[in-house]
């Protein structure tokens, strides 16, 4: 029986959220999705952390454990927020816990973790999240009401993906201020390596060649330089973390990278020229911006099969497409009754 798609939505409109893990981006997840209304309650393995959330006024429970089993209590969305490195350890909380929750997370690739959401908790309900968003910076502190702002929220959607679930992380990057942008799991883990893992090591490398020209060069450096090695100021084992995770779709970026760089040291030496490199560059800067100005924004429903509306969804974010909202008929029809 096809679900009840108005109660479905009515219900991810207002559904609890527990986030595990509070730095950058789970420590503004939880301010977000409390100030967008919502019953949220976070968890953490640091005690400095907890303290300093509880200070701020946000509800943190004293234990993953016992946040997770609060979850399970409230039929409550779960939003894994650790490295990749820490995932297994709170994925086995949660299956052990809350074995059947509604599951999502925030992590930068998206099959490793599907894979170890099926050693750990597979009875879960899992549809997997990306916010691209962040800072060089990490931990509470570094937390924002404002991160999700106007930026984009991936959300997997997979042949197999539980079209409730799917509701429930949409429905809350939505309140948090995102845009969300479908795309199947393997999609996503390609388009990131060249959009968001390789820049972090091109600008490790170009940090640590800046910094080998000395003195003189540092005091040198300017807007380029400093828009270019931005990122490498993030702790390095956050970056080896995601990038060693996407291990296999970075490397045919990088050797795509390397060949570029190669043919660009080739022309330099041989005839002087890097015309045909730079070109290629502007050209991609421009694509960029025409994107971003071009952007197909639309508002969704739950009509349809779940797999008709899955793919039509995958299509939307692969043609560049984004959802910014509900549309009105599906607003009204989860609309609690009037007494």
């Amino acid at each position: 029986m096809e679900p009840d798609t108005s109660a479905v939505l009515a219900a991810a409109l207002t559904r609890p959220v527990c986030v595990l893990g509070l730095g950058l981006i789970g420590g503004s997840l939880l301010r977000a999705a409390t100030d967008a209304g919502r019953e949220a309650w976070g968890a953490s393995a640091s005690e400095t952390t907890i303290e300093k959330a509880r200070a701020d006024g946000y509800d943190v429970s004293d234990t993953v454990a016992a946040a997770v089993r609060r979850a399970a209590d409230s039929d409550a969305l779960v939003v894994v927020a650790v490295p990749l490195t820490s995932m297994d350890d709170v994925l086995a909380v949660v299956g052990k816990e809350a074995p059947d929750c509604r599951l999502t997370d925030v992590t930068s690739v998206k099959e490793p973790v599907r894979d170890a959401v099926e050693r750990w908790a597979p009875a879960s309900r899992f549809v997997g999240g990306h916010p691209m968003t962040g800072t060089e910076f990490s931990g509470w502190d570094a937390g924002s009401l404002q991160l999700f702002h106007d930026k984009v929220w991936v959300v997997a959607t997979d042949d197999d993906t539980d079209l409730a679930v799917w509701t429930d992380v949409v429905a809350l990057a939505l309140a948090c201020g995102a845009t969300v942008v479908p795309a199947a799991s393997d999609e996503h883990d390609v388009a990131v390596a060249r959009i968001s893992h390789l820049p972090h090591l091109l600008a490790a490398v170009l940090a640590a060649v800046g910094a080998d020209g000395g003195e003189l060069a540092l005091a040198l450096a300017a807007g380029s330089f400093a828009d270019g090695t931005r990122v490498a100021a993030t702790r390095p084992e956050l970056t080896a973390a995601m990038c060693e995770g996407n291990r296999a779709s970075l490397l045919a970026a990088l050797d795509d990278a390397l060949g570029r760089l190669g043919a660009a040291r080739g022309s330099l030496a041989s005839t002087g020229g890097l015309l045909a490199t730079l070109t290629a560059g502007h050209d991609g800067r421009a694509a960029l911006d025409a994107a971003r100005l071009d952007r197909r924004e639309v508002r969704v429903d739950l009509t349809g099969t779940p797999a008709e509306h899955l793919e039509s969804m995958r299509e939307l974010g692969r043609t560049g497409g984004r959802i910014i909202g509900w549309t009105a008929e599906a607003l009204e029809a989860a609309a609690p009754a009037d007494d």
